[in-house]
């Protein structure tokens, strides 16, 4: 059953035998916030897979940093200005490496060939973008909590859940309670219990996200589990 925000908090305080009184809403929230972005630090999954557009400005070597970016996968560049329309990866770079290489980097010198990190919302680019180009970013977003007012749709988080909440309720379970029973300082042999279930947890979601989810039967053939046969 997937969850809504209630019944993941219904099910910390059963679990933990711990009422509302201890694990009020303003104290469960923040901690189940905590397990999903524990979940989310250490395993990717395709729901946070994101595109965005963007056109690089003649003359303007920065690029805004998408506001919901994690971590980047790659950039695109389209070519428009000729025909058939050209498409290349930009590299990315150390800023040092960008300031070094060009000695006039606010002058329009050529196709951007590199990218780096410039501060916490801009890229740059090198060359200097001599005319204007689409550039494509591929990015790991920074999902949504189910404790969130609203998800990005406008739907409500709480009780339409998340692809976690809804597809992965025993990983977001056991994430909550390994933060739940830290949280309440012990006992020593739960909190290691439910550790231990939440690894096992997270390495079946992650085989599945970063694995299965990625082949294809017709290119890759089914994935087979062998199997131990009693010797005759």
């Amino acid at each position: 059953m997937a969850y809504t925000l209630a019944n993941l908090q219904t099910d910390i305080r059963n679990y933990t035998e711990v009422d509302d009184t201890v694990f009020s809403d303003s104290i469960l929230d923040p901690i189940i916030k905590n397990a999903e972005n524990r979940i989310y630090r250490e395993a990717d999954s395709d729901d946070n897979r994101f595109y965005a557009t963007s056109t690089l400005v003649s003359g303007n070597r920065y690029v805004t940093i998408p506001s919901d970016l994690r971590i980047i996968r790659y950039v695109q560049l389209k070519d428009t200005n000729v025909t058939p329309n050209a498409q290349s990866f930009l590299e990315k770079k150390d800023a040092s490496y960008m300031a070094t290489f060009y000695d006039t980097p606010d002058t329009a010198s050529g196709i951007p060939k590199y990218y780096a990190n410039w501060d916490a919302n801009f890229w740059v680019v090198a060359p200097t973008p001599n005319a204007n180009y689409e550039i494509t970013l591929a990015y790991v977003k920074q999902p949504f909590s189910i404790t969130d007012a609203t998800q990005p749709t406008g739907a409500a988080a709480a009780t339409n859940g998340t692809y976690i909440s809804n597809k992965y309720q025993d990983l977001l379970l056991y994430a909550c309670l390994v933060e739940a029973y830290g949280y309440l300082k012990g006992p020593v042999d739960m909190l290691q219990y439910y550790s231990q279930a939440y690894q096992k947890a997270l390495q079946s979601y992650a085989i599945e996200q970063q694995g299965r989810r990625r082949r294809d039967e017709y290119q890759d053939g089914v994935i087979r589990t062998p199997l131990k046969s009693p010797s005759p």
